[in-house]
């Protein structure tokens, strides 16, 4: 499967030298998961047979293109290779051994058939060699992706019966899809809703039935797919962005700043060892879980409503768990 992850990792290194990050090897390494060497291996990869315009710039320290109209050459796929590369690493691996992994050796042949050095994918060796885990998703269906697929590059509208869950409330709405966005193995949809006359974020999994409709529409010229995340937490916008600060301790903050959690994120270490994290974002409701999955680890410090917030969260599980349980 190495043309496959490669693939991908090209991928995240060419959107991130659009996005104007300056990425090197160090930060690529670590938000890959991969060794330097591996990305080294990419970056010359691109240069090589790629040929794209790939320089360093030192006041920056990341690369960039020295021709930003320069794109990646375009890979050619049927459906049935799509769907196999909508799956990905971390979803393919259910289907090894079912109908879909003939799809996934004929995606994963067509990928590395325009390398010039042959590579040999065996994905019996990944059964048996390997043992992969993964947290638990949402089911989504193929032909959904496959459908909205075909409605981005189209730009036709789609009709759907979502279900709100924060709200508890299911309703048909006509959208006009941006971007598909994958996160932790969970499908997002990125699109422009009729019904809040806004751009919106849709888990594919809470789709019920869908419809892509005969009639096109206009792109906001304006709309920036990285422009958008970055005022997000994990795939939660919220409001207006504003200033987060949490304080972790010396124990949390040796795992904390092995990773890279927002775009606009600053790091200060603490004497103690500790470290404050600070970034901007809307999606305080999105914060206020992650902080609380740390406990007594993470102290937020800014904004106070968030503050407040998390603390009465807090006092609501003392209490929880300080009375007497009805089940016991």
């Amino acid at each position: 499967m190495s043309g496959r992850q490669q693939l991908e990792r090209i991928l995240e290194i060419d959107r991130q030298i659009r996005a104007g990050k300056y990425p090197n090897a160090r930060s690529l390494a670590v938000e890959l998961e991969v060794s330097e060497r591996t990305v080294y291996q990419d970056r010359q990869f691109l240069l090589d047979r790629l040929r794209a315009p790939l320089a360093y710039d030192r006041r920056r320290g990341g690369w960039y293109y020295t021709d930003p109209t320069w794109a990646l050459p375009a890979v050619l796929m049927t459906e049935g290779e799509l769907l196999a590369f909508f799956l990905s690493v971390e979803v393919a691996r259910r289907y090894l051994g079912t109908a879909f992994e003939a799809p996934l050796r004929a995606a994963v042949a067509k990928i590395t058939a325009g390398l010039k050095e042959k590579v040999t994918v065996s994905l019996e060796e990944l059964r048996t060699c390997y043992t992969f885990a993964t947290s638990p998703v949402v089911a989504v269906k193929e032909e959904l992706l496959l459908d909205l697929d075909r409605a981005i590059r189209e730009r036709r509208r789609v009709k759907m019966h979502y279900y709100t869950a924060s709200r508890d409330v299911q309703q048909t709405r006509v959208v006009e899809p941006y971007h598909l966005y994958n996160l932790r193995g969970d499908w997002y949809l990125i699109a422009f809703d009729h019904l809040r006359q806004a751009v919106r974020t849709f888990h594919a999994g809470r789709v019920a039935w869908w419809e892509v409709l005969p009639d096109h529409f206009e792109r906001d010229s304006g709309f920036s797919v990285e422009t958008w995340m970055a005022q997000a937490f994990q795939m939660e916008r919220g409001e207006e962005p504003v200033e987060v600060v949490i304080r972790f301790d010396a124990y949390q903050a040796r795992y904390i700043r092995e990773r890279r959690w927002h775009a606009t994120q600053e790091v200060e270490e603490l004497p103690d060892g500790g470290l404050i994290l600070r970034f901007r974002t809307g999606g305080l409701a999105e914060v206020k879980r992650w902080v609380m999955s740390y406990g007594p680890h993470a102290e937020v410090l800014a904004p106070e409503s968030l503050r407040d917030e998390v603390a009465t969260e807090a006092g609501a599980v003392v209490a929880l768990y300080g009375g007497t349980s009805s089940g016991r």
